[in-house]
């Protein structure tokens, strides 16, 4: 029996399956920044507030100044945010801020509602400013879609990085984010009230890479009913359980199987999501996942009348300053510095 259940191309966002929502991957080349942190070019010929065309290599997204997603709300699902390159500024409804990035995770609980902003500082203004993440969208139970909202910062230095070495000495190097891999945990456990949180979730979130020529067996998921997911984003080819896939897939595997992977001539990375799926209806309308269509039209009635607690900033877009030092200042006055 093939370990391949189903193979189809990248789209964008990529598909996922339950537990997962969304999931998406950012990969633009800026340019050197300006004196307000954002791109030191010329934004002619671009919607402004609406710009994803990818235009030059990069795109300003819902930013006008710097490049990014201003103020903005969600309620009942969490979103794990993994930026490989560059930094993002996170601000709050709780009042709460954050700069993370170069391998750090943010896993925020959005629960019964939160406004935030997740914007691009470009800080360097003497050579370009490349940005590289992956947002994922991770749904929530609907006993927990009205918990408090809730963040954890996942510091790139405390995530395991482990290297797997073939017989000809080629490497796979997997960062485990969420779950456990050849005995080794992941650095921290999720949000309280998370999905992943659960005992029999199996959860997990990897990103691998393979150096070329390189063979690595994923191992079988350890939960009965897990789904399982590989995303292979960058390299020409590889192949996965005696298949070969030359083109950037979605790939889905049989979760209670080992799989080998061997990979073609040039460097391959790849995202996994695995998760045991929650079940349950999904009524999910722009920023709000809930069960029922009457539940997302009480989360528009709560956020029209509420804000979800109002807007603390200034600017529907904060930036953190030039300092690039990485640091999260929590809703309960906690400082977290890098």
């Amino acid at each position: 029996m093939s370990a391949i259940l189903r193979v189809q191309p990248l789209g964008f966002p990529w598909e996922t399956i339950d537990p997962f929502l969304f999931c998406v991957y950012h990969d633009d080349a800026y340019p050197k920044g300006n004196a307000q942190m954002g791109p030191d070019a010329s934004l002619a010929g671009r919607n402004i507030g609406q710009d994803f065309a990818g235009k030059d290599g990069w795109r300003m997204y819902h930013g006008e100044t710097v490049p990014g997603f201003p103020s903005h709300p969600h309620r009942g699902f969490e979103t794990v945010t993994i930026v490989r390159k560059g930094l993002i500024d996170h601000s709050d409804s709780l009042g709460a801020t954050a700069r993370f990035g170069g391998g750090d995770v943010q896993w925020l609980t959005a629960g019964r509602g939160i406004v935030h902003s997740e914007m691009f500082p470009l800080l360097k203004r003497d050579e370009a400013n490349p940005l590289e993440l992956f947002q994922i969208w991770l749904n929530l139970p609907a006993k927990s879609k009205m918990v408090a909202p809730h963040f954890t910062m996942l510091w790139s230095e405390n995530i395991p990085h482990q290297v797997f070495t073939d017989s000809d000495g080629a490497t796979t190097h997997v960062s485990c984010i969420a779950g456990r891999l050849a005995d080794v945990d992941a650095p921290l456990s999720p949000p309280p009230d998370s999905w992943a949180s659960q005992a029999d979730a199996d959860v997990a979130i990897w990103t691998l890479k393979m150096a070329p020529g390189a063979r690595w067996t994923l191992p079988a998921a350890g939960g009965a009913g897990t789904r399982r997911r590989l995303y292979f984003f960058k390299g020409a080819q590889v192949t996965i359980d005696g298949q070969t896939v030359s083109d950037a897939a979605a790939i889905e595997l049989r979760a209670s199987a080992d799989v080998e992977l061997v990979n073609g001539d040039t460097t391959s990375e790849f995202l996994l999501l695995q998760g045991r799926p929650i079940g349950e209806t999904v009524a999910q309308y722009g920023p709000f996942v809930m069960n029922t269509r009457a539940e997302i039209e009480q989360a528009f009635a709560d956020y029209q009348r509420t804000q979800f607690g109002g807007w603390p900033w200034d600017d529907n877009a904060p930036v953190h300053g030039i300092d690039p030092s990485r640091f999260a200042r929590h809703a309960d006055g906690k400082v977290e510095t890098r």
